[in-house]
């Protein structure tokens, strides 16, 4: 059960991912046009620099569902890497619980925010005057995406180190090996590791 929500979790990622990068990309070409146009047309797009802070700051809360379960955050793993796996496995948990402290709080202010700019219909003090509450819906559902994600992997490391299930542990919240960011990068391609292990695998 655990394995089946943990590969659904990572389908509805990829997209929020995907919408992401597309509205960057978007939001890139928006203001490159206004900076060529105002360069040499002499004509400006009003709101493009609106737009694409609004743009940044949705996308970003919608890739950190992804970074989680592909374990892409940012570790200092000096030490970490000398511990035992039974030591290694509670600190991933630790950290989960740390983690999760901290955004339940901030999920919490944020839709405390996205609610009293609804009631209160509140308007950016621009030229455009965008309803505060639309990129604020966008910026929510990424972070609300990426707690209940969050609260399913807590609960998928806790029960695996219940389990001593360590390669488990590794495999959903553990610092990525070498070959666990070679095998990403190249999407399972056929590539050895220049390893004693990876060369007599080769050659046989």
């Amino acid at each position: 059960m655990f394995a089946t929500i943990h590969n659904r979790l990572e389908q509805i990622s990829q997209v929020a991912v995907w919408v992401g990068g597309g509205a960057l990309l978007a939001a890139a070409i928006m203001v490159s046009v206004d900076v060529i146009s105002r360069k040499f047309i002499g004509i400006t797009m009003s709101g493009s620099d609106e737009y694409s802070g609004y743009v940044f700051s949705a996308a970003t809360t919608w890739a950190y569902s992804y970074c989680l379960l592909h374990r892409s955050n940012v570790r200092i793993d000096a030490a970490y890497n000398l511990m035992p796996r039974p030591l290694k496995g509670i600190l991933d948990v630790l950290g989960l619980l740390l983690l999760l402290y901290y955004m339940s709080v901030m999920t919490y202010y944020a839709w405390i925010s996205f609610v009293g700019s609804w009631t209160n219909n509140s308007v950016s003090i621009t030229t455009l005057g965008t309803p505060q509450w639309i990129p604020q819906l966008f910026w929510l559902s990424g972070l609300m995406l990426f707690f209940v994600t969050l609260v399913f992997v807590t609960i998928y490391a806790i029960v695996s180190l219940l389990q001593r299930n360590w390669d488990l542990m590794e495999k959903i919240v553990g610092v990525p090996t070498i070959a666990d960011t070679i095998e990403e990068e190249t999407q399972g391609q056929d590539v050895v590791l220049a390893t004693d292990e990876g060369l007599d695998r080769k050659q046989t």
